[in-house]
């Protein structure tokens, strides 16, 4: 009886938990910037085009198919189509003779055919070239039977970008968030919050802006001191603060608040880990100051209301609510929060 070895098969290539996490956090970056886009809203052939009228888009000087156009008129002996674009070029992929297709890589593409279906093979097949670098362009094409014509615009954007940050699943609440503060002429207060926030997180990092006459010595190693020109204002060191923040997110606090052991920024954390939003407010001596602020809009200017209350509630977080306004006791996606900013005009106020 012959011996047959079996030889156990090659082990699968298990992702490690730091992909896991990376590829987790490819699939959140999509939700919170809207991506991906609705599909092209076409209008059905009744003019009698086939077209898109709302949601093509190509990035600058890329190429893209052109969805949505088709023939559904009625027949003729010979059918003639032009269509037109002006910050950029048409083609089509279809191989067909050059007396059937004029115009390629040219603003203005000219079809002649007697056969119904191939000049349905042709338009399916048509395709758009961005040849000029705009940003938030639109392109409106025209297409053209007789005396039939249609219009279709095509947005020029670029895509977002994801920034990712470390995907290590073994990441510790330092590496996700730094606290910051602004502070003026009340060194004690200030002395008080760091203590606090020592005695209950003693590592994570603290950047302090202070535009007080005099600077402070602070022998904190975690902690990162900025001085500003005397009374230079509470938001411009809101940004001086957040702009040297490099963690996923950063907790706003004023530099009188006191931490107690009713404070959880985990719990903050993980709202924004698993939520769309990009703040999430706490509460400070139980006040969590929410507010809805409505737009109105009028002819000699815009009218903004504010009144008590929030939206709705946060899905899978039924003590969080959707809300216009926090108290300064918030955590916030520090990319989305240095984007936006604060007014440095804005100097002895900052509430909200």
């Amino acid at each position: 009886m012959p011996w047959v070895w079996l030889h156990p098969p090659p082990p699968q290539k298990r992702a490690s938990q730091g992909q896991v996490s990376r590829q987790l956090l490819m699939v959140l970056f999509p939700c919170r910037e809207g991506l991906p886009r609705p599909p092209p809203l076409l209008a059905q052939p009744n003019l009698p085009f086939g077209y898109p009228v709302h949601g093509v888009e190509v990035m600058p000087l890329h190429t893209i198919p052109i969805p949505g156009l088709r023939f559904e008129g009625p027949d003729t002996p010979i059918y003639e189509v032009t269509l037109t674009a002006s910050l950029g070029t048409l083609n089509t992929l279809a191989d067909v003779p050059d007396n059937v297709v004029k115009g390629r890589g040219q603003k203005q593409l000219n079809i002649l055919t007697s056969s119904r279906e191939l000049l349905n093979f042709i338009l399916q097949h048509v395709t758009y070239t961005s040849t000029e670098y705009h940003l938030h362009r639109v392109d409106v094409g025209e297409s053209v039977l007789g005396w039939q014509n249609a219009e279709g615009p095509h947005k020029h954007h670029h895509c977002p970008r994801p920034r990712l940050s470390s995907s290590c699943p073994e990441r510790k609440l330092r590496d996700l968030v730094t606290i910051a503060t602004k502070t003026f002429l009340r060194p004690h207060k200030l002395m008080t919050m760091l203590r606090s926030v020592r005695e209950y997180y003693p590592d994570l990092t603290v950047i302090v802006a202070d535009d007080s006459k005099e600077p402070l010595k602070i022998t904190d190693s975690h902690v990162e001191y900025y001085t500003m020109p005397f009374g230079k204002g509470w938001f411009a060191g809101r940004n001086l603060a957040i702009s040297q923040v490099t963690t996923k997110y950063v907790l706003w606090v004023d530099d009188d608040f006191i931490f107690n052991s009713k404070t959880r920024i985990e719990a903050l954390v993980d709202v924004l880990e698993k939520t769309e939003l990009d703040v999430v407010g706490g509460s400070v001596i139980e006040n969590t100051f929410q507010f809805k602020l409505l737009l109105e809009q009028g002819k000699n200017g815009d009218c903004l209301h504010q009144q008590p209350g929030f939206f709705r509630p946060v899905d899978g977080f039924p003590d969080c609510v959707v809300t216009s306004g926090v108290v300064n006791f918030f955590l916030a996606h520090t990319e989305r929060l240095q984007r936006v900013g604060f007014d440095p005009r804005l100097q002895r106020v900052a509430h909200s």
